[in-house]
């Protein structure tokens, strides 16, 4: 199994309640998703802040109009610092996202860390280098950006 990762940080002009209040609502999801992969939540949310044991299940259409559901678990929730989801079905091997969040003097510092692999042994391999990594990778900017947007204008 080929394990891949992406780290990203960013510095967000908001102190942690707000930071966390906003990323940890699973309602937000789709503001920091490109609109072309139709992000849609398709399971009922019964309170606005994720907990441990939460499920959630959207779909999305990365490839050619091919609309995929999705099915991600809360495994952990620290409150105000950390939560992390892991896919349950869906399109990859394996998901596994960790989402932390530090107060600075700054801001607050959020990082983002993800491990996946693919299906389909080498036909994944040759997909991450065709075309997964750079998607996944254009995902994050734009949620990069989205987030500079939302938090940091001046």
């Amino acid at each position: 199994m080929n394990l891949y990762h992406i780290r990203r940080e960013q510095l967000i002009n908001a102190d942690i309640e707000t930071v966390w209040d906003f990323f940890s609502n699973p309602e937000n999801l789709a503001a920091l998703t490109p609109k072309e992969l139709n992000f849609t939540t398709t399971s009922l949310q019964e309170r606005a802040s994720i907990y441990a044991g939460q499920v959630i299940t959207y779909t999305i259409t990365p490839l050619f109009g091919i609309k995929i559901p999705w099915m991600t678990e809360i495994s952990q929730v620290q409150d105000k610092t950390l939560f992390v989801d892991e896919q349950r079905k869906g399109p990859y091997k394996l998901w596994h996202h960790q989402h932390h969040f530090k107060q600075t003097d700054s801001g607050t510092l959020m990082t983002d860390i993800v491990h996946y692999s693919l299906p389909l042994s080498v036909l994944g391999v040759v997909a991450h280098s065709l075309f997964v990594r750079r998607m996944l990778e254009d995902i994050f900017d734009y949620r990069y950006k989205k987030t500079e947007e939302l938090f940091n204008k001046k």
